[in-house]
């Protein structure tokens, strides 16, 4: 025992020093080549937004500015103290640009008031009025008229809030702006994003965020995220959410009152204007720059903003190219390390790097360089779709996402809890015992923390189809190839003992029993029979009719559900089986739904009640809609 602590400890050891190592060499390179100015940059209505601005020393040429505006510092503070590495990635520094960091309004150095998600405004009142649109064009236009040796040209980039941040510079964008890289962007807080999922609270991956993301203290312009200051009482998420009573007293109880950020979210609970002001899908229209969105497959905070960004810019015929990348990564996977694995899944190729070296540094060279193609800097050209196929591993670029081959194909829940591509031919129903105070995990390990594990989309589901509250269905062994590329449909008819119930569906790849482990097996867990979800999404049922108005279901009466989720690029390999879990909590990654209708963030314990849940079978019953590329 001692002897493999002591390995451990060494493994770890060496790591961290390998770690540290590189991190110096990347600031040498930094400091060696880059000069660092910090500037505070005036805004229409008279504040200043404070930008960190680092300029290549080689002045052979005119550099166009690479610039990400964020809510999460731009530190280090101080022209002597640099980043160790600067832009996307480590090609796009050493390719040379202008790279700048801002704080937004009202968040660290940067004056003013911030905005949670601060909504577009469509009509400006005067020429002092301001959003971060405004913000944004007028940071371009000081920084092409003030930083030397630029070439007149700006991209922006960003991942997560940033992300967000750089698909609103696409709004009314200053004409300087040719480039723009939303990834994982925030596109709609309450429809899909990192609030709610068709009407559930994402209730781990939100508590978490707002215990660090807190509104600045008065007169403060440095750092004020303080992170938790409480006790939590376990090291398990699970029990610690299922003892935190009513979402309304999160606040008092655990954020000392302070943080309104979080109250927000608790108190807009359907889908009013608080968060139909925040949507930017609506606003793309007449966008000019090139844009390039990035997203992940196994995202688990905004795998929907680039895709509904994109299908919306798609909808409304973009001036310039714009094209989609998913690949095989959790949230900003991409960003980091070689991207062959993640979780328990291997891809086989480097995916991470391929898309810095071979898709990013490319996009923002054609548009802001006057560069020729090489082979260690390939042509970016304009595809319309750049995806990875999981399941065969491979990389694919397409003129139309999906795929203009894909065709609607059904699979339908039969008896026996078998799937089928044949609508059945008799009727019936299965039943489960839903129970809030025994919810189905999110997980089958024990997890630490307040939050979700960034890679839990790749997790093993062997635990929840052994539940008797799951509803479990599957095809038998396939004797060809299934690839699916596109959005996936749930239309379900349901029914409920109780006046308003979850029902969550996970999509899954079963692998053989026989399928070989990997050589080695970092994860060492056993692969054959693996349940690997492919998308998971739940659904609030009193809002089967409407986000903005729910409904309670009639105790016992069956009602149709059906909605989006996010797509999926995936073959089902030859002997694997597909198949689908039913289940009415998913905790806690989504809040606790009482199985009564009310307000659910103000539901006392004793509210929370048993329900059976009915899950329909028939040729009009219940069925899960996929876009097929293969018959």
């Amino acid at each position: 025992m001692f002897f493999r602590f002591a390995l451990a400890a060494l493994v770890l050891s060496v790591a961290l020093h390998a770690q540290n190592d590189e991190r110096r060499k990347q600031l040498a390179y930094t400091r060696a080549h880059y000069t660092k100015y910090e500037y505070r940059i005036p805004m229409r209505d008279g504040i200043h937004l404070f930008a960190s601005v680092y300029i290549p020393k080689d002045e052979s040429e005119k550099y166009p500015i690479l610039m990400q505006r964020t809510p999460y510092s731009v530190a280090p503070y101080g022209v002597d103290n640099y980043r160790p590495l600067l832009g996307p990635s480590e090609a796009a520094e050493k390719e040379g640009f202008i790279f700048v960091y801002e704080d937004v309004r009202g968040r660290y150095m940067s004056e003013g008031a911030f905005v949670d998600v601060r909504p577009h405004k469509v009509k400006l009142d005067g020429p002092k009025d301001f959003d971060d649109s405004t913000d944004t064009y007028d940071t371009i236009d000081w920084l092409i008229h003030n930083v030397p040796n630029n070439n007149g040209r700006v991209g922006i980039w960003g991942i997560s809030y940033p992300g967000h941040y750089a698909a609103h510079a696409l709004i009314n964008s200053h004409p300087a702006l040719k480039a723009v890289s939303p990834q994982a962007p925030m596109n709609d807080l309450a429809a899909g994003d990192d609030a709610y999922h068709n009407g559930a609270f994402y209730l781990g991956a939100n508590f978490r965020f707002y215990v660090d993301f807190s509104p600045r203290k008065p007169d403060v312009l440095e750092r004020h995220d303080e992170g938790p200051g409480f006790d939590p009482g376990t090291d398990d998420a699970y029990l610690f959410f299922l003892r935190m009573g009513p979402l309304w007293e999160a606040d008092k109880k655990y954020f000392q009152k302070g943080n309104y950020y979080w109250d927000d979210q608790v108190a807009h609970w359907t889908y009013d204007d608080f968060w139909k002001s925040r949507a930017l899908a609506p606003y793309m229209k007449n966008v000019k720059p090139a844009v390039l969105f990035v997203g992940g497959w196994f995202d688990a905070e905004d795998l929907a903003g680039p895709l509904k960004l994109y299908d919306a810019l798609e909808k409304n015929g973009p001036i310039a190219p714009d094209t989609l990348v998913m690949g095989p990564w959790s949230h900003g996977g991409w960003s980091r390390g070689s991207g062959e694995t993640l979780g328990n899944l291997r891809f086989d190729v480097p995916t991470g790097e391929y898309f810095r070296e071979n898709i990013e540094l490319p996009f923002f060279v054609k548009y802001l360089k006057d560069k020729p193609a090489t082979p260690k800097l390939p042509e970016f050209g304009n595809p319309k779709a750049i995806v990875f196929e999981t399941g065969v591993n491979e990389w694919h670029r397409f003129d139309a996402w999906p795929p203009k081959n894909a065709a609607l194909k059904p699979l339908y829940l039969e008896a026996n809890h078998k799937l089928s591509w044949s609508a059945p031919t008799s009727t019936g129903f299965d039943e489960y015992l839903s129970d809030p105070a025994h919810p189905v995990p999110t997980t089958g390990e024990i997890t630490n923390g307040f939050g979700m594990p960034g890679d839990y989309m790749t997790y093993d589901q062997r635990f929840a189809s052994e539940r008797p509250d799951v509803m479990t269905y599957e095809t038998e062994p396939l004797d060809h190839d299934v690839t699916i590329a596109g959005p996936v449909t749930p239309s379900l008819l349901v029914s409920t003992s109780g006046t308003d119930s979850d029902f969550d569906v996970k999509l899954i790849d079963v692998y053989p029993d026989d399928y070989p482990d990997p050589d080695p097996n970092p994860t060492h867990v056993h692969m054959g029979g693996y349940q690997q979800m492919l998308r998971g999404e739940p659904f609030r049922g009193k809002f089967r009719n409407s986000f903005s108005k729910p409904e309670p279901f009639t105790p016992n009466q069956p009602a149709r559900i059906e909605y989006w989720m996010p797509d999926v690029f995936h073959t089902f390999k030859t002997g694997h089986r597909i198949m689908v879990q039913i289940q009415s909590s998913w905790f806690p990654l989504t809040d606790l739904n009482p199985q009564q209708f009310l307000d659910i963030p103000k539901a006392q314990p004793s509210d929370f009640k048993k329900a059976t849940e009915r899950i329909y079978r028939g040729p009009q019953a219940s069925q899960i809609k996929l876009l097929v590329v293969n018959p």
